[in-house]
């Protein structure tokens, strides 16, 4: 089975610390990031990996290099230019070919006690991609309807509501978070090209222009525990969380 692991971005959150190392390098309960989510990767029966890089390049690969994970890994190279979400795996599409089925898209510094079996389970045969989602306190939420198949988005501190159905009720939908995993079709790049995406853009705006082509769904796990370590004082809970101890989860 086939996943990419989103590595590239900047980590402007969590500086200092990525002033001078990649995100993905971070140390949680004294591994990288990185290690964490390969290691969960690779448990679940991932055997081949594509890990996206731009910012401190040269470490990530010098870290890949020099650590056997007992899984094939290729480095998809963003370093002239970071192409978001949705480029980077565009980008990445030759690295990961040949599909035959789904595969996982993960960010890097999510932390969580997902079933990947399961959440492989809730891909219908439709769908384009499958959106692990959860309830959580955010700004900003996915909106599906009662089959869960994705309609729209809001932030709800502007009042900012997007859709490609222009008579959209927010109130009448329901108001999810996504966690940054999902589980695509390999139909995903071609709905990119016909819908003629630039080389950069994100994976969100992408979906928003799609989903009412193409279904798109949003899964929610039950008792998900997940925590997103994008910013420093979440990283004592990445801690407590990686060594098992309790904590809060976003």
């Amino acid at each position: 089975m086939k996943a990419m692991i989103f590595a590239a971005g900047l980590g402007t959150r969590l500086k200092p610390l990525t002033d001078s190392m990649p995100k993905a390098l971070v140390p949680v309960a004294g591994k990288p990031l990185l290690e964490h989510v390969i290691v969960r990767l690779r448990d679940a029966g991932y055997d081949s990996l594509v890990v996206n890089v731009h910012h401190f390049p040269g470490q990530i690969k010098d870290f890949l290099a020099t650590h056997d994970f007992g899984v094939e890994i290729h480095v998809s190279d963003e370093s002239d230019k970071l192409l978001e979400t949705g480029g980077g795996i565009r980008h990445a599409a030759p690295l990961l070919r040949p599909l035959d089925g789904p595969f996982l898209v993960h960010n890097v510094d999510i932390l969580s006690n997902l079933d990947f079996a399961w959440l492989r389970a809730q891909s219908r045969p439709d769908a384009l991609s499958t959106l692990l989602v959860n309830r959580r306190e955010t700004s900003r939420y996915l909106l599906f309807d009662d089959r869960m198949r994705l309609v729209g988005w809001t932030n709800v501190n502007t009042g900012e509501v997007r859709s490609p159905y222009p008579d959209l009720d927010p109130a009448a939908c329901r108001r999810l978070a996504f966690s940054g995993i999902h589980n695509m079709s390999p139909g995903i790049f071609d709905a990119m090209e016909a819908l003629r995406m630039p080389e950069r853009f994100s994976i969100i705006d992408f979906y928003l222009a799609a989903c009412a082509r193409h279904p798109i769904y949003g899964a929610e796990a039950p008792e998900l525990r997940i925590l997103d370590v994008g910013k420093p004082d979440a990283l004592a809970r990445a801690e407590d969380m990686v060594r098992g101890q309790s904590a809060s989860f976003l």
